[in-house]
């Protein structure tokens, strides 16, 4: 089990973080990984099905499943705790976050890793309540949850070491056939983590991203329906590394962002895409 230096910061307290997406995937991976490291989190997911999507979400079920997962590692009654919000509601997000700073103390990081996909044919042919999920949850999301963290992490005392993240992708740069929306969602959190990096100047509180590669998620499960292959596990040789990726891989890095000691990184969009990006 990870035990991270700066778990507990200089003022004494606990390190406390807010996941988005946390049901499953590279959400649930990043709250047991901060977990690992001794973090107390609050794990935030739809945990319902979306109309207008052709695939299933994450489940309330798997919500408390990956909670309990987590508490259990950090071994401390009440260190993890499950929370049903949609990303694209900001009362929701600012519930969560005042939820947080009520039950810990204060919020220490926020992690914007919800994400869904929908595509398969031309921008122009995609239904219009599809494209708006995808905007909305992919980048919407990201925006509604910096507008209710960011506060919290700038309200903890000098000398701050907050810390905002997104899960961007390698999408951000490369131009997808039949998912427009996907990655014009996924270069505006690009440009709004360098933004808010910029933003946040000398505060203690810095703002990064992770753009991950082909990642084993039900959202590479989705993407390989949209394109017809058989299974998502084609989309490996791409990568230089000759695989997809775990999500636990992506939530390490996560993690190492959201220590107290990362203070010299910000506005950053780091690939951990297994040389797809080369």
């Amino acid at each position: 089990m990870v035990r991270a230096r700066s778990v507990v910061s200089e003022g004494g307290h606990r390190r406390v973080a807010v996941v988005t997406g946390a049901a499953r995937g590279i959400g649930a991976a990043t709250v047991l990984a901060l977990a690992d490291r001794g973090w107390s989190v609050l794990a935030v997911d739809v945990a319902e099905d979306d109309p207008v999507l052709p695939y299933s979400m994450g489940s309330k079920r798997e919500l408390l499943a990956v909670a309990t997962e987590a508490a259990s590692r950090v071994n401390r009654v009440g260190a993890v705790r499950p929370f049903v919000a949609d990303v694209r509601d900001p009362e929701a997000l600012r519930s969560a976050v005042a939820e947080a700073v009520d039950t810990w103390g204060g919020l220490d990081a926020a992690v914007a890793a919800a994400g869904v996909i929908a595509g398969g044919v031309p921008l122009w042919d995609m239904p219009i309540e599809q494209e708006r999920a995808v905007l909305d949850v992919c980048l919407g999301g990201v925006v509604n949850l910096a507008r209710a963290a960011v506060p919290a992490l700038l309200a903890r005392p000098a000398p701050r070491t907050g810390r905002f993240l997104a899960v961007a992708s390698a999408a951000a740069t490369k131009g997808l056939p039949m998912l427009a929306a996907y990655c014009a969602a996924k270069a505006g959190v690009a440009g709004l983590i360098r933004a808010l990096g910029s933003e946040l100047g000398g505060s203690g509180v810095t703002a990064n991203a992770v753009s991950p590669g082909s990642t084993d998620t039900a959202v590479l499960d989705e993407t390989a329906r949209l394109y017809g292959l058989p299974d998502a596990a084609r989309f490996g040789g791409q990568q230089p590394v000759g695989r997809l990726l775990d999500p636990a891989e992506i939530a390490s890095v996560l993690a190492f962002l959201a220590g107290a000691d990362n203070s010299a990184m910000t506005g950053a969009v780091v690939p951990v895409d297994g040389g797809l990006a080369l």
